[in-house]
């Protein structure tokens, strides 16, 4: 079996399984957020009772990140429901916006969209939050009502988006029934070259097999060029398996993937015993490819969907009117610090935006130094306009007072966001290029893509 095939069985209580079964699995987290929450809570209530209880509270995650640092009331009002609904069911895993917890949360525009307004116990945006808050962890399933909940395949685990009315039967019996995905195996070797990061990976195979190319499929990642990427790398490909169509992205456990969980379980009190799992030797494939690592380049997915791959050599230096980064796939501190590589003593001339993805990342930023300077100074200093509002902010839209929002039509933004489709960043007649926080930070120095290497003395 392969490692997707692996960690169904076990969920599902059984032997072995293989691609096209339908089984009953059990979840061991069920999250959502401000944008589905209040969906998935009717649909919960409506099935099983206004005074039912969740099957497991320590098991339901609930993160705030979407539509929050608006003044759009009826997105505030949904973490209102978010926070009712926590505290009725006496959940211990959500991360509410504001600390008073009868209280409710409105966003202050006046304070401006650029400092901190959140309390202590916010997370961020949700897929990144998941796994810093040890929710995350080998062997497990997580059900999500998120698209790119299959981020958390990066650490060995099923990791799947659902829509609303699976996730509250979840909420109500801990189980789901789903089809044993085919799996494509996606063999990494070698290392990356400086300038080249695992965005550039993913839109690679993306560009490869199109942006349904992997339709209901796991898609996986091993092979020994995986001993070479960071968590924050192999996170940043789970997370765009759904953009060529993917059911879930998987990556094999290792001693850095164990680093991490049990760093992160420890430091939260989350539960901290897993199993991870292991392929079996005679796997099954539907495809089957290799990929050196050392040979892939800056890469750019074009307007309008992510399979439309061009090197940034390629892009023959297309005019740009915006730069973004942040988001759950770009926005990391390791996003950030290979941004600020190619910024450090620089000036960007069009512009760019800075969205970390959760408050620890912001703290992080705020706290490294390169020399005399924080990376957060740096990066200001290069004229990037910084938010310490960490969250999913303008890379789906959301309201018109969105920090970062495209709301004018015919803007060209290079992003190193996850999705790019029309409308997805505000105005559906403005186009965004999908490229790693490297590339767009030499595109931001330019005012047109670039490759970052340019800047890095290759």
């Amino acid at each position: 079996m392969t490692l997707t095939e692996k960690l169904l069985a076990r969920a599902a209580g059984k032997a072995s399984v293989q691609a096209g079964d339908n089984i009953w699995v059990k979840a061991d987290v069920l999250m959502t957020h401000d944008v589905c929450g209040p969906g998935t809570i009717g649909v919960f209530k409506r099935e099983f009772g206004k005074t039912a209880k969740v099957w497991d509270r320590q098991r339901v995650v609930i993160i705030p990140d979407h539509y929050i640092f608006t003044a759009d009331s009826m997105s505030n009002r949904n973490v209102d429901i978010l926070r009712d609904f926590a505290r009725e069911q006496g959940l211990p895993y959500f991360y509410d916006v504001i600390d008073d917890p009868n209280g409710a949360w409105k966003f202050d525009a006046s304070k401006g969209n650029l400092k901190r307004q959140y309390g202590s116990n916010y997370a961020g945006v949700c897929h990144a939050a998941l796994p810093a808050k040890g929710h995350t962890r080998p062997g497990e399933v997580l059900f999500g009502t998120d698209s790119h909940t299959c981020m958390a395949g990066a650490f060995n685990e099923f990791a799947t988006g659902i829509g609303n009315t699976d996730a509250g039967f979840v909420m109500g019996t801990g189980k789901l029934l789903i089809k044993v995905p085919e799996t494509m195996r996606f063999r990494l070797e070698g290392a990356l070259q400086p300038g080249v990061m695992a965005k550039d990976v993913i839109l690679h195979v993306i560009g490869e097999i199109g942006f349904d190319g992997a339709t209901y499929r796991a898609m996986q990642f091993d092979g020994p060029g995986v001993a070479s990427l960071s968590m924050d790398d192999r996170m940043t490909i789970a997370n765009m398996a759904i953009e060529a169509g993917g059911k879930n992205g998987i990556f094999p456990f290792d001693a850095r993937t164990a680093e991490y969980v049990d760093a992160r379980t420890k430091l939260n009190g989350t539960k901290s015993s897993y199993e991870p799992v292991e392929a079996d030797a005679n796997q099954k494939f539907v495809y089957e490819t290799v990929i050196d690592l050392s040979k892939l380049e800056p890469t750019v997915a074009c307007h309008p969907d992510p399979g439309q791959r061009k090197t940034a050599k390629q892009m023959n230096g297309m005019k740009l009117d915006r730069a973004y980064v942040g988001s759950c796939t770009g926005g990391k501190t390791s996003d950030f610090v290979e941004f600020a590589r190619v910024l450090r003593g620089r000036k960007v001339v069009i512009d760019t935006f800075g969205v970390p993805a959760t408050p620890d990342i912001v703290r992080d930023l705020q706290s490294t130094r390169w020399g005399d300077k924080t990376i957060w100074q740096i990066l200001e200093d290069a004229g990037v306009r910084m938010t310490e509002n960490a969250g999913c902010s303008a890379c789906l839209g959301g309201p018109v007072d969105t920090f970062g929002r495209m709301n004018q039509g015919g803007l060209k933004c290079i992003s190193a966001t996850n999705r790019n489709f029309p409308g997805r960043m505000g105005s559906k007649e403005s186009e965004v290029y999908l490229a790693s926080p490297a590339t767009v930070a030499a595109s931001a120095l330019t005012g047109k893509v670039t490759d970052p290497r340019e800047y890095l003395g290759n």
